[in-house]
């Protein structure tokens, strides 16, 4: 569907578009990704090209990941016949970094709702393949994202983060910077990746996520209440943990978690 006086598309509420129009935004973005010449750069989500430009603008070379079909001919009109641009029509959640670059490369991505916490995962699964990630993302989600040990925000995807990379928010993006308006605040996040882990990250992902399962429940009851683990006795497991068997899930920190999976897989 397009837009019949400019010839560019519509925004898709199915994708959950809002494509950024504010240029001082995209220049802070881009600022806090930090580029150098002909540096590689990965931009999932490129929608009307406002981040791209300014990339090319400073000597980026741009692998742009767009799964929006109507947008992709439009991205070839303004950047095609730049060397230093190409896009790829696929879909973020199934591609392969590893397959974009032969060296750790920048990701630069403004993600709607919907696909947050899945591509966080996948980013974090893939994060050998970065040097740096700056993402834009609903204010909420950031919030949850660099949530402390005891803060109510904390949840499932803070943890995955945190074991994955270290996050730095950056600033916040009001509303009015995108087409069409959100009704939300958005908010820009720095992702540093952290290196191999030293424990289990199946397992970890697994017990984290069900002892955040009820977040008014304490992790002993939810970890009770989570059979597909297989733990027989939760209360001894955090005993022997140093964890206090009372406390919520938001109250404890990645080395908390590191040692409740060291402990289950020691059993």
């Amino acid at each position: 569907m397009r837009n019949r006086e400019r010839g560019v598309p519509f925004a898709k509420k199915s994708l959950g578009q809002n494509f950024l129009a504010d240029r001082n935004v995209v220049r802070a973005i881009v600022d806090g990704l930090g580029i150098g010449d002909q540096e590689r750069v990965v931009e999932i989500g490129p929608g009307r090209g406002a981040l791209t430009s300014e990339l090319l603008a400073r000597g980026a070379e741009v692998t742009a990941i767009e799964i929006d079909r109507d947008l992709v001919p439009e991205l070839i009109r303004q950047f095609g016949d730049q060397p230093s641009f190409r896009v790829v029509e696929a879909d973020a959640l199934t591609v392969d970094f590893h397959e974009l670059a032969d060296v750790p490369i920048k990701l630069v991505a403004n993600l709607p709702y919907y696909i947050s916490t899945p591509i966080l995962r996948r980013l974090a699964i893939q994060r050998e393949c970065f040097s740096s990630l700056v993402l834009m993302l609903q204010k909420e989600v950031v919030d949850r994202m660099t949530a402390l040990p005891g803060n109510s925000d904390r949840g499932f995807l803070t943890v995955v983060v945190e074991a994955a990379f270290e996050a730095e928010k950056l600033f916040d993006v009001p509303p009015g910077a995108f087409r069409p308006v959100p009704k939300v605040t958005s908010s820009v996040v720095r992702l540093t990746p952290k290196g191999p882990s030293d424990f289990d990250e199946d397992h970890f992902e697994r017990i984290t996520s069900a002892g955040f399962r009820q977040k008014r429940k304490t992790l002993l009851n939810n970890l009770k209440h989570a059979p597909e683990l297989g733990i027989e006795y939760p209360a001894e497991l955090l005993s022997r943990a140093g964890i206090d068997p009372k406390v919520r899930a938001e109250d404890l920190s990645l080395d908390d978690w590191i040692r409740i999976v060291r402990h289950f897989l020691t059993r």
